[in-house]
């Protein structure tokens, strides 16, 4: 075993996640290792502990525990993506050239493993090499049952200012949902706070957001000022609307907490909504019922964002999942019905 190590991240490995850089420094240490290593808080970052998600800046200080050496532990085999996977993922490609690549990417499908998540798309980033020697990296997040645009870096410096572009907000994203009722007025914006609480049970596995009036945010601990755009842009009597929302800020579930905070939810989403309540006019039940799925109505449409190479505007579109465009063909819209931004001037 080596002895404990100082690191200084250096000039070139900074805006990059702990994990990766532990396995380019030690490629023989395993995922597994390196991320029990964090949870035990051997490994710590300025001598704090860290995920291994976290995000290393230059001339921070890495504190490394003792290591096997290389050859005197084999790392863990790295998964293999089924041909089925590779060629599911590859299919949802809707954007590609030397630096960026984007998915629309299906429901259901994890964006990144977690406690009992092994499929996801950071597991199949081989399948999305097409020639390069890595793998391309994740630059922002998407929940597990939302559908739509997901950008991927190809190179460590694309991902170095796609990343910064998602943290500070120099990019505009437009999700379509189908809610309960009929939002009014059409055009308006939502600005109540988040917090976290906690969730439990079948439907409310994980985090849950918890919705905090303006006025509060300040003095209630952890809460996270939260301001979301909305349009609605056509209705089914007063039972459902298609509904355009942009995110100004980006906490989590944030589209989803603001809708059901309104008191029209997101169709679909039962940890917002109601997991079994079926709406029956009155604009509130996350189901519909009859033909229309009980998946989760929520796509990210649109997202518009600075190329990280060429400076020029980058724009990537994503068609409906399947589930909904059943849904918008049962109602009778077309996706050219909705204008390309809503709310053109507003932001």
């Amino acid at each position: 075993m080596s002895r404990v190590q100082t690191i200084t991240v250096g000039p070139g490995d900074g805006d990059q996640r702990v994990d990766r850089w532990m396995r380019r420094k030690f490629p023989h240490v395993s995922q597994g290792r390196i991320e029990k290593m964090c949870r035990k808080g051997d490994l710590r970052v300025d001598g704090g502990r860290v995920k291994a998600s976290s995000r290393l800046e230059v001339g921070q200080s890495v504190r490394v525990p003792p290591l096997p050496e290389p050859g005197q532990v084999e790392s863990q085999p790295k998964p293999q993506v089924s041909e089925a996977d590779a060629r599911m993922i590859r299919d949802c490609v809707i954007y590609r050239d030397d630096d960026v690549i984007a998915l629309n990417k299906p429901h259901g499908l994890a964006v990144q493993g977690g406690s009992g998540t092994t499929r996801h798309v950071d597991g199949m980033g081989e399948a999305l090499r097409f020639g390069y020697d890595e793998n391309p990296r994740l630059v922002h997040r998407l929940d597990k049952d939302t559908s739509g645009v997901l950008l991927l870096a190809r190179t460590r410096s694309a991902a170095s200012a796609l990343t910064a572009a998602f943290r500070h907000r120099a990019t505009r994203k437009i999700y379509w949902a189908l809610v309960a009722g009929v939002p009014t007025p059409y055009l308006g914006e939502i600005k109540a706070g988040l917090v976290k609480a906690g969730g439990h049970g079948r439907q409310g596995e994980g985090e849950k957001m918890v919705t905090v009036h303006p006025r509060d945010i300040d003095s209630t601990p952890g809460a996270k000022r939260a301001h979301t755009l909305y349009a609605t842009l056509y209705r089914v009597a007063g039972r459902a609307a298609w509904v355009a929302m942009e995110p100004i800020t980006g906490r989590t579930h944030q589209l989803r907490a603001h809708m059901a905070e309104m008191g029209h939810p997101i169709i679909g989403d039962g940890k917002y909504g109601g997991s079994s309540q079926e709406n029956l006019g009155d604009g509130w039940g996350a189901q519909l019922g009859g033909i229309i799925s009980k998946k989760m109505h929520l796509h990210a449409r649109r997202l518009m964002i600075e190329h990280p190479v060429t400076r020029k505007p980058l724009v990537i579109e994503a068609p409906l999942p399947p589930h909904m465009k059943e849904s918008w063909d049962t109602f009778g819209w077309t996706e050219d019905l909705a204008d390309d931004d809503p709310f053109e001037g507003l932001v």
